[in-house]
């Protein structure tokens, strides 16, 4: 007869309810919106969490006081994406500071909508910058320690317009589209290392950035909010709705987890049936 003693079954228990528990994860952009949820979810699932981003320095605070409620180490650094070398400090310090990287989620992003002949050239350098090359330079910071641990997870935030464009986002159309490709090279060449790489493709999500585009669109199409929501954000969208921060947070628990061991290198549209047309 096996006997499982009582010391096992907690020990089960913690490992189906916290799967993450002790890993490092690191998520840029994770003060507000998107990048927070999957923080939380993260910190839920039993991570260590370093937090990243912009904002007043009392609610950055007050985020990160919310997320140790979970009992996990929260740290926060305010390293400055658009530079290389701070994108790379940023790993740098996660590892010198918890002893390992275990899960990079690369979520942070601008947008500017605007048409090409009118795009101004700094917002442009800007939104690569941050929305592509960063992601860049912390997977290169990122890969030699996961390489030497023999395990680890990487999330690239892309977007439905990695998948299609739209008018008027020349720029973060084409930074979206070099993500899933950034994506699908580092999966192909971490496969057999114990090393997964995905990107995950929302469509439409009510965020911050989101608020700020919906003004943006109405401006540069000479249009109300409500018609661009109804007529161009949600249009071509046919479950109608915002995709929500929680359920982006699910699958990204899900992709940390040992159930995902051998899902890497794809696209995982969440986006209301809008890449399905």
């Amino acid at each position: 007869m096996t006997v499982i003693s009582a010391t096992s079954d907690t020990q089960s228990l913690q490992a189906a309810v916290r799967p993450l528990t002790n890993k490092v994860a690191l998520v840029t952009g994770s003060t507000s919106g998107i990048g927070l949820g999957i923080a939380q979810a993260l910190a839920e699932a039993g991570a260590h969490i370093v937090v990243n981003g912009l904002g007043r320095m009392d609610e950055i605070e007050q985020t990160c006081a919310e997320l140790r409620r979970f009992g996990r180490e929260v740290d926060y650094d305010g390293a400055n994406l658009l530079d290389p070398a701070g994108a790379a400090a940023l790993v740098e310090n996660t590892i010198a500071n918890h002893g390992r990287i275990d899960i990079l989620v690369n979520n942070a992003g601008i947008q500017h909508v605007s048409p090409v002949e009118e795009f101004p050239p700094e917002r442009w350098d800007a939104i690569i910058a941050l929305n592509l090359s960063a992601a860049f330079h912390t997977i290169r910071a990122a890969l030699p320690h996961m390489k030497a641990q023999g395990a680890g997870c990487i999330i690239n935030l892309a977007s439905v317009h990695g998948l299609i464009a739209s008018p008027y986002k020349s720029a973060y159309v084409s930074a979206k589209h070099g993500l899933i490709g950034l994506t699908k090279t580092v999966a192909l060449e971490t496969a057999r290392l114990g090393i997964t790489c995905n990107a995950i493709c929302p469509g439409y999500v009510w965020t911050p950035l989101v608020e700020k585009q919906i003004d943006d669109t109405a401006r540069a199409r000479g249009i109300s909010r409500e018609a661009v929501i109804s007529d161009v954000l949600l249009a071509a969208q046919p479950s109608k709705r915002f995709t929500t921060v929680e359920e982006l947070c699910g699958i990204a628990a899900f992709l940390c987890g040992p159930h995902a061991a051998s899902i890497t290198g794809t696209t995982i549209a969440v986006d209301g049936g809008w890449t399905a047309q």
